[in-house]
């Protein structure tokens, strides 16, 4: 998909929104409940995006923005008892 497309995608699905906000106050109580619950969810991941990736990031890279060091673990390889 072009960038030209996209964006014209995300501009209707932003008139789409606004004009749902507008019919919002005239709406039945079903739509409004509705809405809201949509309107959660899609905040709830973004939320949860937002929090995936900053852990992430803070995992990767130390409060200074360099890479934290990576520390190998030492396993002994012993035989297997007969």
């Amino acid at each position: 998909m072009s960038s030209e497309g996209f964006l014209k995608e995300v501009q209707a699905i932003g008139e789409k929104f606004l004009l749902k906000l507008q019919k919002l106050p005239k709406a039945e109580p079903v739509e409004i409940v509705s809405f809201s619950v949509v309107l959660l969810f899609i905040v709830t991941v973004l939320v949860l995006t937002v929090i995936a990736c900053s852990c992430c990031c803070y995992s990767c890279c130390g409060c200074d923005g360099r890479p934290a060091p990576r520390h190998r673990k030492k396993s002994q390889v012993r035989p297997a008892a007969r």
